[in-house]
């Protein structure tokens, strides 16, 4: 009893008070020190927001050369690096030539303008994202023409844009992702504070057209009665695995009071939306070519996780009455509509730096079927 007691009493209440004393006044200045540092990171965020128009224009130009509206001159080609590939020696150039014969690469339309599917790429690239992808999500990916950042200047914050050209598969043409974010310490924990972090994410509706939804599923589940024997077919329509998740995230209640499993959901979607503001926008053709990944040691199992239900959902409350008579599932249930039926097959695999061996930074193949 008295271990145990020992383990609830902290070091600092064991100190003579004294040195309590001078350890308070030591606490106090490391708090007007996070007081200070955190004014520091608010003005960091100030630079920042100025030189955001700059990067834009930037940005702009490069998403004229993916999409085809500018063709690069030779002028504009050349990088001026040692080491880089603008020039392949002949040795090199046939096996660069045998490989693209055996992959996809080697099958894009060379008369087609700018860089067939740049973003989907770098999401199969990028394992945070790669994870994310479900088969029936990349045919609408192909779509995803640019993400752009817009930085708020207040409140802290900043929204992703992702635009996609005219499909199928929705009518709208910008889909945004905004995330608001925080620069003080906490008066609760003042001593986890580290600098500005995310607090809370808003995504957009989605206008599907019709059949087209990747993020539900409709279950046909058969039930049977156990007394009467009498079977019955039911619809029911569930969450389904897909990147669209993404935009429709947990929403935090007012009170701020959410379970673990909300946290840790929104825990990783803060992390995949500061993932793409830090690393992706500003470095997508090093993504795209993989030369972005070599130091990156991402956990495989790190994904946005959408927090959908599996296919064992039951069918209570369907019916009052099949709940007093207390019906069995006979457990047989078959996906009816999951949004759409495309499917499309990865290479990535195969497309894992298949030249790098010789120059350790050659691309990895671009995702085009």
């Amino acid at each position: 009893m008295a271990d145990d007691s020992f383990n609830e009493v902290s070091f600092e209440q064991l100190l003579p008070d004294p040195i309590k004393r001078r350890v308070q006044a030591l606490k106090k200045l490391q708090l007007q020190g996070l007081n200070l540092e955190a004014e520091f990171f608010r003005d960091v965020y100030k630079l920042e927001y100025q030189y955001h128009t700059r990067f834009s224009e930037l940005y702009n130009n490069r998403t004229k050369i993916v999409n085809g509206d500018l063709e690069p001159s030779d002028e504009d080609c050349k990088l001026g690096l040692s080491g880089s590939h603008e020039d392949s020696e002949p040795e090199e150039a046939e096996i660069i030539k045998d490989f693209r014969a055996k992959l996809s690469i080697g099958k894009i339309d060379k008369g087609r303008p700018g860089i067939p599917d740049f973003w989907l790429t770098i999401f199969k690239n990028v394992q945070l994202l790669n994870d994310m992808i479900q088969p029936h999500d990349e045919p609408i990916l192909r779509h995803l023409s640019d993400i752009k950042l817009l930085i708020r200047e207040e409140p802290m914050g900043f929204i992703l844009k992702f635009f996609f050209s005219t499909n199928p598969y929705f009518t709208d043409i910008c889909l945004t992702k905004k995330y608001e974010m925080r620069c003080y310490p906490d008066e609760n924990d003042p001593w986890s504070f580290e600098g500005p972090e995310i607090y809370k994410c808003k995504g957009c509706k989605i206008e599907w057209n019709k059949n087209m939804n990747v993020t539900v599923k409709t279950i046909r589940k058969r039930q049977r009665h156990k007394s009467r024997g009498a079977v019955r077919t039911i619809l029911k329509t569930v969450q389904n695995d897909s990147f669209f998740n993404f935009f429709n995230p947990p929403q935090v209640p007012e009170n701020g009071e959410i379970d673990d499993e909300t946290q840790a959901l929104l825990t990783s979607d803060f992390e995949i939306g500061h993932y793409i503001r830090e690393k992706i926008i500003p470095h997508a053709v090093l993504y795209f070519t993989g030369e972005a990944l070599d130091d990156e040691d991402f956990d495989s199992n790190s994904s946005m996780g959408d927090g959908s239900e599996s296919e064992e959902l039951d069918a209570e409350n369907i019916d009052e009455e099949d709940d007093e008579d207390d019906e069995d599932d006979d457990d047989l249930e078959e996906i009816v509509d999951s949004g759409t039926a495309n499917q499309v097959e990865s290479n990535r695999e195969v497309s894992k730096n298949a030249i790098s061996k010789r120059k350790n930074k050659q691309p990895q193949e671009c995702a085009q079927q």
